[in-house]
């Protein structure tokens, strides 16, 4: 499947044999867009609770990564089985939606793609809405296989400032990465990794979509032009999916999140602030 797949294609294939379209809405993105605030989703859409059933259990890190056993529980929880054909949008547009492609790939899923506007383009268009509801699901068969190669680890970031094998892409504002402006977790300084280059995600999007694929080049261009693999990174590993899979629609093969991004790396080197 295509990494991003348009509205008007998913309304005309809502009915394709094996199709799933999974809904990645976080509930602290409803109220950003006035396009959900009633919890309108789309018609048959099975709800993918990434925060509570889709991340690491009793971690202290945000947006952790599961585990293979938990990640293939709650799929079989949500009906997904082998040869499902997978769709997957969120409410603000382009938000949650690239961490669910990520983490589909790194479980060794490759029949996945992401709704390219998401929500506010299927209501934008006037396709049906359905509100929201709890439903259980037959046992899908699911078997995730992780496959190492996207996820990379505090060590792996330690040791590259050595090797200096990759390049690290952030996709937090200007000025968090520049040490200007605050970090949302309040006990943490901003900054960067050293080494690391700065592109916001917004700066991959316009109206709540990707840019195209001939804008998404030059912008990738213009800030990755080193030829390294790149390594794809944020506050806590969501948003730097969303420059990932920019990526993967127009520049390279690079698939690799640094999954801790800037929590883990100011916490390990104690880049904190003392908050009374």
């Amino acid at each position: 499947m295509n990494e991003l797949v348009s509205v008007e294609w998913l309304h005309k294939n809502l009915n394709l044999p094996d199709l799933v379209v999974i809904d990645a809405s976080l509930k602290t993105t409803v109220n950003r867009n006035a396009a959900n605030t009633s919890l309108e989703t789309i018609p048959e859409s099975r709800y993918f609770d990434l925060k509570n059933n889709f991340s690491k259990t009793n971690c202290s890190l945000p947006n952790t990564l599961p585990n293979q056993t938990q990640f293939e529980t709650e799929c079989q929880k949500l009906g997904i089985r082998q040869n499902s054909k997978i769709v997957v949008f969120d409410s603000f547009g382009i938000y949650s939606s690239p961490r669910v492609w990520w983490l589909f790939k790194a479980m060794g899923h490759q029949d996945i793609s992401v709704l390219n506007g998401g929500l506010p383009a299927w209501i934008q268009k006037g396709f049906q809405t359905e509100i929201r509801t709890s439903k259980n699901y037959r046992l899908g068969n699911f078997k995730a296989m992780f496959q190492n190669k996207y996820v990379k680890n505090y060590q792996d970031i330690i040791d590259n400032q050595n090797t200096k094998i990759f390049t690290i892409v952030d996709a937090r504002s200007e000025g968090r990465f520049n040490g200007s402006a605050p970090e949302p977790r309040k006990h943490l300084k901003s900054g960067h990794i050293p080494d690391s280059i700065n592109l916001p995600y917004d700066e991959v999007l316009v109206d709540g979509k990707f840019k195209s694929t001939s804008e998404l080049k030059k912008v990738f261009d213009q800030k990755c032009n080193d030829k390294k693999e790149l390594v794809f990174s944020c506050g806590s590993g969501l948003t730097a999916c969303i420059v990932m899979l920019a990526n993967a629609v127009a520049f390279s093969k690079s698939r690799a999140v640094y999954d801790g991004s800037w929590t883990e790396w100011a916490e390990r080197q104690n880049l904190k602030i003392d908050v009374l």
